[in-house]
C-alpha cells in the first residue's frame, strides 16, 4: 500500500510502498478513507514528543471502511464506516483505567505515535477503541472530529459550565468547540494570532460575540478559557482574562515553556489544569452531540501524495478550520 511514512528522527516525510498491515486477533482492518491533519502529527514529527515509534506512519483522525475483522472481534461488521482516534490502546487494568481515566493508562499507545495511523491506504486498529461514525457525516467531514473535536469536547468538558468561554488559536479543534458551545448558549470569545483579521472573521462567522487577538483583553472578564495553540505565554495571558473562580484549561499535548507571571493574576481561586488524551466515553458522548447540534467541519482537502505540504499549511496557518487528507 501507499504510507507516508516519518523514518526516524530529523528526516523528513517520504511517500513510500509499504506492506498493508495484519489484521490481529482483536483488530479490524480499515480502508481509509480520510484521515485529518493535525498539530499533534507536527509535534510527532518534529520530536516534540518522547519514545515515538520509529519508523512511523503518522496519522490519528482516521475514517474508513472495515475490510476484515479478527477472530475475537465483537459488535463491528464487514463494511462498516468507523473513526479510529488518538488513543490506541490501554492495559485496561491499573488503577486509572478501573476509574474511567483511561486516558492517564501508563500503558496506553496513541494512533500515529505508537501505532502507525492513518496517512496510508489501510489501517490496523483495536476494536474496542474504534468509534462508528454517523451517518449525516461524510468520510473528510467526519476526520476532525476523531481528535479536533475529541479534545475539544472533553476540554469543553473541564471548563465546567463557564457562560463565558474565551478560546485561544481558533484552528481545528476550537471552530468544532464553538459550536457545540454556542448550541449550549456559551458566549464564546475568540483569540487568534495578533493581526489575524482573517481567522477572526471566520470566528465571527460562526458566530462568536467577539474575536481579537491573544494579546488584547475581552470586553468581559471570561468565566473559562481553554488553550489550544501550543503557546506557554498563552497561559498568563488566559489568566489575565479569566474572572475570579475561572479555569485556564490547556488542551495540547505539549506546550512551549510557560513563563513566571505574578501570583495576583492566579489568585481568587483561578485554576490552571491540562486536557491528556482522551478516553472511549468521551467519544461515545461526543459522537451523540455532534449530528445533534450539528457540527459542521470547515476542511481544506489534500491528497495522500501532498501530506507533507498539508503539515506545512498546517505550521503556518495556511487554511481556516481543519486540514484533512482524502485517499
Amino acid at each position: 500500500m501507499r504510507a507516508v511514512v516519518l523514518p526516524a528522527a530529523n528526516r523528513p516525510l517520504e511517500v513510500r510502498q509499504v506492506p498493508r498491515p495484519e489484521c490481529g486477533e482483536s483488530s479490524v482492518l480499515v480502508r481509509v478513507e480520510a484521515c485529518g491533519v493535525c498539530r499533534t502529527d507536527l509535534h510527532v514529527i518534529d520530536g516534540e514528543l518522547p519514545d515515538a515509534k520509529r519508523p512511523i506512519i503518522p496519522g490519528h483522525q482516521i475514517v474508513g471502511v472495515v475490510e476484515e475483522v479478527g477472530a475475537a472481534v465483537s459488535g463491528i461488521d464487514l463494511g462498516a464506516r468507523v473513526g479510529v482516534p488518538w488513543l490506541g490502546s490501554t492495559c485496561r487494568h491499573c488503577r486509572f483505567c478501573d476509574a474511567g481515566r483511561e486516558n492517564l493508562c501508563d500503558d496506553a499507545a496513541f494512533t500515529g505515535y505508537h501505532i502507525d495511523g492513518g496517512f496510508a491506504e489501510y489501517a490496523a486498529a483495536d476494536y474496542r477503541y474504534v468509534f462508528p461514525i454517523p451517518d449525516a457525516y461524510d468520510p473528510a467531514r467526519a476526520a476532525p472530529l476523531l481528535c479536533a473535536g475529541l479534545i475539544g469536547y472533553r476540554s469543553l468538558q473541564m471548563a465546567g459550565d463557564a457562560q463565558r468561554l474565551g478560546l485561544y488559536g481558533f484552528g481545528s479543534a476550537a471552530h468544532i468547540v464553538a459550536q457545540v458551545a454556542l448550541h449550549r448558549g456559551r458566549e464564546i470569545y475568540a483569540f487568534t494570532r495578533p493581526g489575524d483579521d482573517e481567522g477572526q472573521a471566520f470566528a465571527r462567522r460562526l458566530g462568536v460575540c467577539w474575536a481579537g487577538g491573544s494579546d488584547e483583553q475581552p470586553p468581559h472578564p471570561v468565566d473559562a478559557a481553554i488553550i489550544f495553540a501550543p503557546v506557554g505565554a498563552l497561559v498568563p495571558a488566559a489568566l489575565r482574562a479569566v474572572d475570579k473562580g475561572g479555569v485556564v484549561v490547556c488542551a495540547g499535548i505539549h506546550m512551549s515553556d510557560i513563563p513566571s507571571f505574578p501570583y495576583s493574576i492566579l489568585w481568587m481561586e483561578r485554576q490552571v489544569r491540562s486536557v491528556a488524551n482522551l478516553t472511549r466515553r468521551d467519544g461515545e458522548e461526543f459522537f451523540a452531540v455532534a449530528p445533534k447540534v450539528p457540527v459542521e467541519t470547515q476542511v481544506t482537502t489534500y491528497a495522500l501524495e501532498d501530506t507533507p505540504r498539508a503539515l506545512d499549511d498546517l505550521r503556518h496557518g495556511r487554511f481556516e478550520g481543519a486540514a484533512v487528507v482524502v485517499i
